[in-house]
C-alpha cells in the first residue's frame, strides 16, 4: 500500500504542476483580450467609413473598374483563411478550417477553382499535412497582427485580383476568419470581400433615399476609376486588419475558455487523488495498527505460556 500512496502523490504533484501552468495562461489571455477588444473598437469605424466611401464611389459613378464589377462567369476565387500560430485554444482554429473548407467546396461547386492562402502556423500545418496547395502563407503575429501585418498579407491578394486569370489572376476575394461576438461567443464567418458588394443595409438605405427622391451627386477628382484604384487597397488593407484583430480577439477568448476548462478539471482530478492517497494512507496505518495489535498479542501469548 505504500507504494500506492507514493504513485497518487507523484500524480498529485505532477497535476498542481499542471494547473499552476494552465492558470498563468488563463490570466495572460484574460488581459491580453482586453487589448485586442479596444483594438477592434478602433478600427472597425474606419474599415465601415471606407468601406462606405468606396460603395459610393462604385454606386456613383458609371465606370466598370475590375474591383468592383463582377466576371461574368468568374473562373478562379481566391480564399483567405486566419488561424492561429499556437495551439490550446480549444477548437478555435479547427472550426475556422472547417468553414474554409466548406466555402471551398461552394466554390468548386459552382466551377471556380480555388487558391488558397492562410494566416497561422495551424492552418498552414493543416493543409501541408494533407498535401493540398497553399499559395501564399503568413505567420508569427496571429495573436497581436499590426497594420503592417495587414498590409504584407493583402499585398499579393490585390495583385492576384487586379492580373487577368489567364495570367494566375482571381475573380473573387473572399476571407474566413473568426468573428468575436462576446467573450463566451467567437463565430467562424466568410465574407465577400471583392468584387465589393452593397450588404442588406446599404441596400435598404438606397432604397429609401430613392423612394424620397434624393440622390447623392459627386464630382471625382481626376476621375472615379483612378478614385477607385487608390481607395480599394485601402480597403483591402483595412477589412483584412479588422478581421486580424477580431481573430486575434477570438483566439484569446477561446484560449481562456480553454484554460480555464483544463484548470478546472485539474482541480476536480487533484480533489480525486487526494481522496484516494487518504485512502490509501488509512489502509496503511489500518495495517500497521493491525500488524502492532498482532504483534503484541503474540508477544502476550508467549509471556503468559512461559509462565505456565
Amino acid at each position: 500500500m505504500g507504494a500506492q500512496l507514493r504513485v497518487y502523490k507523484r500524480r498529485i504533484k505532477s497535476v498542481k504542476a499542471t494547473k499552476k501552468i494552465t492558470k498563468a495562461m488563463e490570466m495572460i489571455a484574460a488581459s491580453r483580450i482586453v487589448k485586442a477588444q479596444r483594438q477592434v473598437a478602433a478600427s472597425t469605424p474606419y474599415a465601415d467609413e471606407l468601406t462606405a466611401a468606396v460603395t459610393a464611389v462604385a454606386g456613383g459613378a458609371d465606370v466598370k473598374h475590375p474591383l468592383t464589377t463582377e466576371a461574368e462567369a468568374p473562373k478562379r476565387a481566391a480564399v483567405l483563411l486566419v488561424t492561429s500560430d499556437r495551439g490550446l485554444a480549444g477548437g478555435y482554429s479547427s472550426n475556422a478550417i472547417k468553414a474554409a473548407e466548406a466555402l471551398t467546396g461552394q466554390l468548386s461547386d459552382e466551377g471556380k477553382s480555388v487558391v488558397t492562402y492562410v494566416v497561422g502556423r495551424k492552418g498552414v500545418a493543416y493543409y501541408g499535412f494533407r498535401e493540398k496547395a497553399v499559395e501564399e502563407s503568413w505567420t508569427g503575429f496571429t495573436d497581436s497582427p499590426s497594420y503592417a501585418d495587414a498590409k504584407a498579407v493583402a499585398a499579393p491578394l490585390i495583385e492576384a485580383i487586379e492580373r487577368d486569370t489567364a495570367e494566375g489572376g482571381v475573380d473573387e476575394l473572399h476571407i474566413v476568419f473568426t468573428e468575436f461576438v462576446s467573450m463566451m461567443t467567437q463565430t467562424p464567418v466568410q465574407r465577400r470581400m471583392l468584387p465589393l458588394t452593397l450588404e442588406p443595409s446599404d441596400a435598404e438605405a438606397g432604397a429609401k433615399a430613392a423612394d424620397q427622391g434624393v440622390q447623392p451627386l459627386y464630382d471625382f477628382e481626376p476621375s472615379a476609376e483612378e478614385v477607385l484604384d487608390a481607395l480599394l487597397p485601402r480597403y483591402v488593407e483595412s477589412r483584412i486588419y479588422n478581421a486580424l484583430l477580431q481573430a486575434a480577439a477570438s483566439e484569446h477568448a477561446a484560449r481562456r475558455r480553454a484554460m480555464k476548462s483544463a484548470t478546472d478539471n485539474a482541480e476536480e482530478l487533484i480533489k480525486s487523488l487526494t481522496r484516494l492517497a487518504n485512502a490509501a494512507r488509512q489502509a496503511d496505518i489500518t495495517q500497521e495498527i493491525s500488524e502492532i495489535v498482532g504483534g503484541a498479542s503474540a508477544l502476550a501469548d508467549a509471556s503468559s505460556g512461559s509462565d505456565r
